[in-house]
């Protein structure tokens, strides 16, 4: 089972069923200012998804939403708040398969599924690796040589065990190499670092890196998914440069609470987000940053969660990361 036949299966069904439910919620939502925790810093893809989605929920809602960017411990700090809060639908989180990789490893007895509401699903993302412009490394084949000659650093969001980890972790066993993984709190910081010149390889989706790909600072290598990215097809995949990988490892982003929100105050975010995403400003920034939009509710989320998760289990086990 595949992340992307996981969500996909029941992603019709949520936009009515959401739009229906959240119809005849009895109590409105939001009643005062919605805050947003992010688990990364300021300008990471994560950061401008909400920041963007934000310019057409706000109107559509009519109140602020604040967004609390509080990164640390591969998600922990964010999770910690998210969970201490009321359960009123007023405090909520973005996340990515990172927190779902994080609670069966780094952060296991620490957050379990059952400590959140899982209310819906707003992005599906591929992972790309890439070099300074300047590099001698143009693909993966070049990336593959190097590594058999010299120590490679590659930088990505989260410990050992996230998401981009188990990314690079499937490329290096395709293409049997050894890579040395250094862990960063946003794309913003992995590209600094990058052409900082104090890692070889940056490791993110596009978002983060959009503006720099397009200055000419920096160059693909490959993608991590079933295809090329919209307007950057001369960065082959993973598949199609002759590595045999899991393509349906992709990026997810949702949005989640602290467990016990009311199942119709659920329905009603998952409605205000879906209809905020069909907005013209954020469908052109989502389509010129390659994010599939992604539509599931909170009944459906949490199914998806608990098989999820047990797909993360699968691939740190299969990358030797857990036992």
């Amino acid at each position: 089972m595949s992340i992307k036949s996981i969500l996909g299966k029941v992603a019709v069904a949520t936009v009515v069923a959401t739009v229906s439910l959240g119809a005849i919620a009895e109590e409105k939502w939001p009643n005062g200012p919605v805050t947003i925790y992010m688990h990364t810093k300021a300008g990471g893809s994560s950061d401008i998804f909400i920041r963007t989605l934000a310019k057409s929920l706000e109107p559509q809602i009519g109140e602020n939403i604040i967004v609390v960017n509080s990164p640390g411990g591969g998600g922990a700090s964010q999770m910690a708040r998210v969970r201490s809060a009321k359960p009123d639908g007023q405090t909520l989180g973005i996340n990515t398969l990172s927190h779902f990789t994080g609670m069966v490893d780094n952060l296991k007895g620490t957050f379990a599924l059952d400590d959140f509401s899982w209310i819906a699903t707003t992005q599906e993302d591929q992972n790309l690796m890439y070099v300074r412009a300047d590099s001698d490394l143009n693909d993966l084949k070049d990336l593959e040589q190097a590594a058999k000659k010299r120590t490679i650093n590659v930088g990505g969001f989260g410990p050992v065990g996230s998401t981009q980890y188990i990314s690079m972790s499937m490329y290096a066993e395709a293409a049997g190499v050894e890579l040395n993984w250094v862990a960063f709190n946003s794309t913003p910081d992995i590209v600094a670092a990058l052409l900082g010149g104090h890692i070889d390889v940056g490791m993110s989706s596009l978002g983060g890196a959009k503006s720099f790909f397009d200055a000419g600072r920096i160059k693909g290598l490959g993608v991590h998914g079933m295809q090329p990215l919209d307007g950057y097809e001369s960065i082959k995949t993973f598949s199609d440069q002759g590595y045999n990988v899991d393509n349906s490892w992709v990026q997810l982003r949702g949005v989640f609470g602290p467990k016990g929100i009311p199942e119709e105050t659920q329905e009603q975010i998952a409605d205000a987000f879906h209809k905020a995403m069909l907005d013209e400003d954020y469908q052109t920034y989502a389509r010129n940053s390659g994010v599939i939009d992604s539509w599931l509710g909170p009944v459906e989320y949490y199914k998806a969660a608990n098989r999820i998760s047990e797909l993360a289990e699968y691939n740190l086990k299969k990358a030797g990361v857990i036992e």
